[in-house]
């Protein structure tokens, strides 16, 4: 479905970004691994993906830190020598409500979730450009929707993935560059493994689905979003929550 494409996928060293990566990979694709932390799981990554037969690279890169975004996009696009998907996964969270919420916990989670992925499109933007089916998928949340108690920051970073997505469908449509943002819920990963005792109640009464997401169930949606099947969508916001925002 992919074969001969170069991806690259933001904070997939594990969790959604990981089940994305590893799908793409699947499919054909020649993987950009960006992690932060965990090289450990980025190596881990990367010999999964390359079990499919594919080219599969690790490269270290704080999102929110544009000197070094714009480095590792050059190079990765020296690495595979062109780019034709863009996944920005890259998030974190500091929970915390409002009046206790610090100016560092507000801006920390800005700088990597939205600051983060505009830089990674402004820096491969031109490569996009080029392909002759250039896809860019941005992670958002259904909390960027309808907003969260004690996730001022996340709720804002996400909603500003939405406009920004928007954003850039209009202005990279006519080069044929499609681009869109997936909305998980409730996803079974080491982000929500802290809040699990608040979520696994809500199963019942808010997810319509009775059950929380796996992250296979976002990478799904995010190879279709990447593949030919999808060609003439873009700048929509597609809800994978099992019903939690209805």
């Amino acid at each position: 479905m992919l074969k001969g494409r170069k991806a690259v996928v933001t904070g997939s060293s594990r969790g959604i970004g990981k089940a994305i990566a590893l799908e793409l990979g699947k499919n054909g694709a020649d993987l950009a691994i960006i992690y932060s932390g965990d090289e450990k799981g980025a190596m881990l990554t990367k010999k999964e993906a390359e079990a499919f037969g594919v080219k599969a690279n690790i490269y270290k890169c704080n999102v929110a830190d544009y000197s070094m975004v714009e480095k590792v996009s050059k190079d990765i696009v020296e690495d595979l020598g062109s780019i034709d998907i863009l996944v920005n996964n890259a998030g974190i969270v500091r929970d915390t409500l409002i009046m206790r919420m610090s100016k560092e916990a507000f801006d920390d989670v800005i700088d990597v979730n939205l600051k983060g992925a505009f830089y990674f499109i402004k820096c491969l933007s031109r490569y996009l450009l080029k392909s002759p089916y250039g896809r860019i998928i941005n992670i958002s949340s259904v909390s960027g929707m309808m907003g969260n108690p004690g996730q001022a920051n996340y709720s804002a970073s996400k909603a500003g993935l939405i406009g920004l997505t928007k954003t850039a469908a209009k202005e990279f449509g006519s080069r044929k560059v499609t681009v869109n943002a997936i909305a998980p819920g409730f996803i079974d990963t080491d982000m929500t493994a802290n809040i699990k005792e608040i979520v696994e109640p809500l199963l019942d009464t808010a997810v319509s689905l009775k059950r929380i997401g796996k992250p296979e169930d976002i990478a799904n949606l995010a190879l279709f979003l990447a593949s030919d099947m999808a060609s003439y969508i873009t700048g929509e916001i597609i809800k994978v929550d099992g019903g939690l925002y209805i």
